[in-house]
Protein backbone atom coordinates (compact mmCIF):
# COMPACT_ATOMS: atom_id res chain seq x y z
CA UNK A 1 0.00 0.00 0.00
CA UNK A 2 1.49 3.50 -0.76
CA UNK A 3 2.16 5.91 1.77
CA UNK A 4 -0.98 8.48 0.32
CA UNK A 5 -3.34 5.26 1.01
CA UNK A 6 -2.20 4.06 4.44
CA UNK A 7 -2.43 7.82 5.81
CA UNK A 8 -5.82 8.16 4.57
CA UNK A 9 -6.34 4.30 6.11
CA UNK A 10 -4.99 5.70 9.52
CA UNK A 11 -7.67 8.90 9.39
CA UNK A 12 -10.12 5.87 9.06
CA UNK A 13 -9.09 3.62 11.88
CA UNK A 14 -8.56 7.25 14.03
CA UNK A 15 -11.55 8.14 13.72
CA UNK A 16 -13.95 5.08 14.19
CA UNK A 17 -14.11 2.73 16.58
CA UNK A 18 -14.54 -0.36 16.23
CA UNK A 19 -17.89 -1.28 15.61
CA UNK A 20 -19.31 2.05 14.71
CA UNK A 21 -20.47 2.72 11.05
CA UNK A 22 -19.13 5.33 8.41
CA UNK A 23 -20.58 6.11 4.79
CA UNK A 24 -19.62 6.30 1.44
CA UNK A 25 -19.81 10.05 1.65
CA UNK A 26 -17.89 10.48 4.56
CA UNK A 27 -14.94 8.35 3.22
CA UNK A 28 -14.44 9.84 0.08
CA UNK A 29 -14.74 13.58 1.79
CA UNK A 30 -11.52 12.06 3.89
CA UNK A 31 -9.56 10.98 1.20
CA UNK A 32 -10.64 7.23 0.56
CA UNK A 33 -11.40 7.22 -3.20
CA UNK A 34 -14.45 5.00 -4.17
CA UNK A 35 -12.12 2.23 -6.17
CA UNK A 36 -10.47 1.54 -2.63
CA UNK A 37 -13.53 0.04 -0.61
CA UNK A 38 -13.65 -2.95 -2.14
CA UNK A 39 -9.98 -3.48 -1.50
CA UNK A 40 -10.67 -2.44 2.55
CA UNK A 41 -13.22 -4.94 2.82
CA UNK A 42 -11.27 -7.64 0.87
CA UNK A 43 -8.27 -7.12 3.99
CA UNK A 44 -11.14 -7.09 6.55
CA UNK A 45 -10.26 -3.28 7.45
CA UNK A 46 -13.88 -2.47 6.62
CA UNK A 47 -17.33 -4.46 6.23
CA UNK A 48 -19.80 -3.53 4.54
CA UNK A 49 -23.55 -3.60 6.52
CA UNK A 50 -25.20 -1.73 3.11
CA UNK A 51 -25.12 -0.36 0.28
CA UNK A 52 -22.68 2.69 1.11
CA UNK A 53 -22.38 2.02 4.59
CA UNK A 54 -19.42 0.03 6.24
CA UNK A 55 -18.66 -0.73 9.95
CA UNK A 56 -14.89 -1.45 11.32
CA UNK A 57 -14.82 -5.09 12.40
CA UNK A 58 -15.72 -5.49 16.29
CA UNK A 59 -14.70 -8.89 17.34
CA UNK A 60 -18.07 -8.64 19.46
CA UNK A 61 -20.30 -8.10 16.36
CA UNK A 62 -23.49 -9.32 16.31
CA UNK A 63 -23.44 -12.45 14.45
CA UNK A 64 -26.58 -12.36 13.00
CA UNK A 65 -25.46 -9.23 11.04
CA UNK A 66 -27.81 -6.90 13.32
CA UNK A 67 -26.65 -3.30 13.97
CA UNK A 68 -27.41 -1.76 17.66
CA UNK A 69 -29.47 1.12 16.84
CA UNK A 70 -27.80 3.19 19.63
CA UNK A 71 -24.04 2.51 17.68
CA UNK A 72 -25.76 3.90 14.42
CA UNK A 73 -27.16 7.02 15.68
CA UNK A 74 -24.12 7.81 17.64
CA UNK A 75 -21.91 7.06 13.93
CA UNK A 76 -24.26 9.53 12.59
CA UNK A 77 -24.11 12.46 15.11
CA UNK A 78 -20.27 12.26 16.38
CA UNK A 79 -18.65 10.29 13.19
CA UNK A 80 -20.59 11.70 10.30
CA UNK A 81 -21.83 14.81 11.66
CA UNK A 82 -25.86 14.31 10.48
CA UNK A 83 -27.56 17.40 12.58
CA UNK A 84 -30.18 14.31 14.15
CA UNK A 85 -31.43 14.30 17.52
CA UNK A 86 -33.79 10.96 19.30
CA UNK A 87 -36.81 12.76 20.28
CA UNK A 88 -40.55 12.11 21.48
CA UNK A 89 -41.50 8.63 22.94
CA UNK A 90 -37.91 7.16 22.70
CA UNK A 91 -36.32 10.57 24.29
CA UNK A 92 -38.84 9.98 27.39
CA UNK A 93 -38.30 6.60 27.66
CA UNK A 94 -34.56 7.06 27.79
CA UNK A 95 -35.37 9.74 30.65
CA UNK A 96 -37.31 7.21 32.85
CA UNK A 97 -40.57 9.18 31.32
CA UNK A 98 -42.06 6.08 29.72
CA UNK A 99 -44.71 3.99 32.35
CA UNK A 100 -46.26 1.96 29.85
CA UNK A 101 -45.16 -1.36 28.40
CA UNK A 102 -45.31 -2.40 24.30
CA UNK A 103 -46.23 -5.95 24.42
CA UNK A 104 -44.73 -8.66 22.29
CA UNK A 105 -42.51 -5.88 20.40
CA UNK A 106 -39.19 -3.32 20.59
CA UNK A 107 -40.32 0.10 20.81
CA UNK A 108 -39.73 2.51 17.46
CA UNK A 109 -37.18 4.93 17.47
CA UNK A 110 -37.80 7.95 17.35
CA UNK A 111 -35.18 10.08 15.24
CA UNK A 112 -35.36 13.86 14.26
CA UNK A 113 -33.30 15.72 11.35
CA UNK A 114 -32.72 17.20 8.45
CA UNK A 115 -30.79 15.73 5.64
CA UNK A 116 -30.66 12.16 6.93
CA UNK A 117 -28.69 9.86 4.69
CA UNK A 118 -31.74 7.38 2.84
CA UNK A 119 -29.75 4.32 4.07
CA UNK A 120 -30.65 5.05 7.73
CA UNK A 121 -34.12 2.99 7.57
CA UNK A 122 -32.54 0.33 5.69
CA UNK A 123 -30.14 -0.91 8.30
CA UNK A 124 -30.66 -4.36 9.99
CA UNK A 125 -31.09 -2.86 13.53
CA UNK A 126 -31.81 -3.41 16.81
CA UNK A 127 -35.06 -1.30 15.97
CA UNK A 128 -36.84 0.28 13.78
CA UNK A 129 -36.10 3.74 13.14
CA UNK A 130 -39.05 6.59 12.11
CA UNK A 131 -37.49 9.55 10.57
CA UNK A 132 -39.49 12.60 11.01
CA UNK A 133 -38.03 15.96 9.84
CA UNK A 134 -37.20 18.65 12.35
CA UNK A 135 -40.01 21.15 11.21
CA UNK A 136 -42.00 21.33 14.63
CA UNK A 137 -40.39 23.73 16.28
CA UNK A 138 -38.91 27.08 14.49
CA UNK A 139 -35.71 27.04 16.38
CA UNK A 140 -34.69 23.36 15.74
CA UNK A 141 -32.18 22.71 18.08
CA UNK A 142 -34.37 24.40 21.11
CA UNK A 143 -34.39 21.48 23.88
CA UNK A 144 -31.91 19.42 22.38
CA UNK A 145 -29.34 17.84 24.93
CA UNK A 146 -27.08 15.12 25.51
CA UNK A 147 -28.03 11.72 27.27
CA UNK A 148 -25.67 12.07 30.27
CA UNK A 149 -28.10 9.10 31.98
CA UNK A 150 -25.93 6.35 30.71
CA UNK A 151 -22.75 4.88 28.49
CA UNK A 152 -22.24 3.58 25.11
CA UNK A 153 -19.68 1.70 26.44
CA UNK A 154 -16.20 1.68 26.36
CA UNK A 155 -15.46 2.09 22.83
CA UNK A 156 -17.82 5.42 22.47
CA UNK A 157 -15.06 7.83 23.51
CA UNK A 158 -17.56 9.00 26.24
CA UNK A 159 -19.93 10.19 23.42
CA UNK A 160 -23.16 10.96 23.87
CA UNK A 161 -26.69 10.92 22.01
CA UNK A 162 -28.29 14.07 21.17
CA UNK A 163 -32.04 13.56 22.94
CA UNK A 164 -34.75 16.04 23.25
CA UNK A 165 -34.81 17.06 26.78
CA UNK A 166 -38.75 16.07 28.31
CA UNK A 167 -39.94 19.13 27.48
CA UNK A 168 -39.14 19.08 24.03
CA UNK A 169 -40.43 15.17 23.37
CA UNK A 170 -43.71 15.02 24.72
CA UNK A 171 -44.85 18.22 22.15
CA UNK A 172 -42.83 16.15 19.43
CA UNK A 173 -45.05 12.77 20.82
CA UNK A 174 -48.05 14.75 20.86
CA UNK A 175 -47.36 15.73 17.36
CA UNK A 176 -48.45 12.09 16.73
CA UNK A 177 -51.72 12.27 17.82
CA UNK A 178 -53.86 10.24 17.04
CA UNK A 179 -52.50 8.24 14.11
CA UNK A 180 -49.02 7.25 15.53
CA UNK A 181 -49.57 7.96 19.47
CA UNK A 182 -52.09 7.13 21.90
CA UNK A 183 -54.37 9.45 23.88
CA UNK A 184 -54.10 6.39 27.13
CA UNK A 185 -50.55 6.42 26.79
CA UNK A 186 -49.44 9.99 26.45
CA UNK A 187 -51.94 10.49 29.41
CA UNK A 188 -49.98 8.06 31.21
CA UNK A 189 -46.81 9.52 30.38
CA UNK A 190 -48.13 12.93 31.41
CA UNK A 191 -48.91 11.77 34.74
CA UNK A 192 -44.84 11.46 35.68
CA UNK A 193 -44.31 14.88 33.93
CA UNK A 194 -43.86 16.95 37.26
CA UNK A 195 -40.80 18.45 37.35
CA UNK A 196 -40.86 20.06 33.56
CA UNK A 197 -39.33 23.72 33.54
CA UNK A 198 -41.95 26.60 32.69
CA UNK A 199 -39.04 28.78 31.43
CA UNK A 200 -37.93 26.03 28.56
CA UNK A 201 -41.52 25.05 28.35
CA UNK A 202 -42.56 28.44 27.45
CA UNK A 203 -39.82 28.95 24.43
CA UNK A 204 -40.83 25.67 23.17
CA UNK A 205 -44.22 26.60 23.03
CA UNK A 206 -43.76 30.14 21.24
CA UNK A 207 -41.45 28.20 18.86
CA UNK A 208 -43.85 25.23 18.22
CA UNK A 209 -45.27 25.83 14.54
CA UNK A 210 -48.50 23.96 14.75
CA UNK A 211 -51.55 24.77 16.72
CA UNK A 212 -53.17 21.39 17.35
CA UNK A 213 -49.77 20.60 19.58
CA UNK A 214 -50.31 23.64 21.65
CA UNK A 215 -53.89 23.28 22.12
CA UNK A 216 -53.19 19.27 23.07
CA UNK A 217 -50.15 20.60 25.16
CA UNK A 218 -52.80 22.43 27.62
CA UNK A 219 -55.29 19.91 27.38
CA UNK A 220 -53.17 17.36 28.89
CA UNK A 221 -51.36 20.22 31.28
CA UNK A 222 -54.98 21.34 32.93
CA UNK A 223 -55.87 17.91 33.10
CA UNK A 224 -52.52 16.98 35.55
CA UNK A 225 -52.54 20.15 37.05
CA UNK A 226 -48.65 19.96 38.03
CA UNK A 227 -47.22 22.67 39.84
CA UNK A 228 -45.80 23.95 36.66
CA UNK A 229 -49.02 24.70 35.12
CA UNK A 230 -49.66 27.66 36.94
CA UNK A 231 -46.33 29.50 35.69
CA UNK A 232 -47.47 29.30 31.89
CA UNK A 233 -49.67 31.89 30.70
CA UNK A 234 -52.18 30.61 27.96
CA UNK A 235 -52.55 34.27 26.61
CA UNK A 236 -48.73 34.26 25.75
CA UNK A 237 -49.02 31.42 22.76
CA UNK A 238 -51.03 31.19 19.94
CA UNK A 239 -53.43 28.95 20.07
CA UNK A 240 -55.21 29.81 17.08
CA UNK A 241 -58.58 30.31 15.77
CA UNK A 242 -61.62 27.35 15.04
CA UNK A 243 -62.39 24.36 16.07
CA UNK A 244 -59.55 21.30 14.88
CA UNK A 245 -61.10 17.93 14.44
CA UNK A 246 -58.38 15.40 15.65
CA UNK A 247 -60.46 12.49 16.73
CA UNK A 248 -63.64 10.11 15.27
CA UNK A 249 -66.49 9.99 18.30
CA UNK A 250 -64.97 12.59 20.37
CA UNK A 251 -66.06 15.79 21.61
CA UNK A 252 -64.94 19.31 21.24
CA UNK A 253 -62.74 20.56 24.20
CA UNK A 254 -64.84 23.48 25.38
CA UNK A 255 -61.31 25.61 26.15
CA UNK A 256 -59.15 24.29 23.36
CA UNK A 257 -61.51 23.99 20.71
CA UNK A 258 -59.71 20.72 19.58
CA UNK A 259 -61.48 17.35 19.83
CA UNK A 260 -60.83 14.91 22.21
CA UNK A 261 -61.93 11.71 23.78
CA UNK A 262 -64.96 12.18 25.50
CA UNK A 263 -62.83 11.51 28.97
CA UNK A 264 -60.49 13.84 28.66
CA UNK A 265 -63.00 16.70 28.78
CA UNK A 266 -64.11 16.57 32.90
CA UNK A 267 -67.38 17.82 33.86
CA UNK A 268 -65.91 21.24 35.57
CA UNK A 269 -64.62 21.84 31.89
CA UNK A 270 -67.52 21.02 30.32
CA UNK A 271 -70.31 23.47 32.68
CA UNK A 272 -67.63 25.98 32.03
CA UNK A 273 -66.20 26.61 35.54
Amino acid sequence: MNTGRAQNLKKVLDAVPTGYLVDAKWLTAHGIAYESFRDYVNRGWLERVYRGVFRRPAPTADKNNTLDWETCVLSLQHIMGYDAHVGSMTALSRQSYDHYLRLGRTAPVWIYGDGDPPWLGKLPLSASMIQRKRTLFADPTLGVTSDESRSAGSLSRDWQLRISTPERAILEALDELPDHESFHNLDMVFEGLTTLRPRLLTALLQSCKKIKVIRLFFVFADRHDHPWRKRLDVDAFNLGKGDRALVKGGRIHPRYRIMVPKEFISAEVDDGT
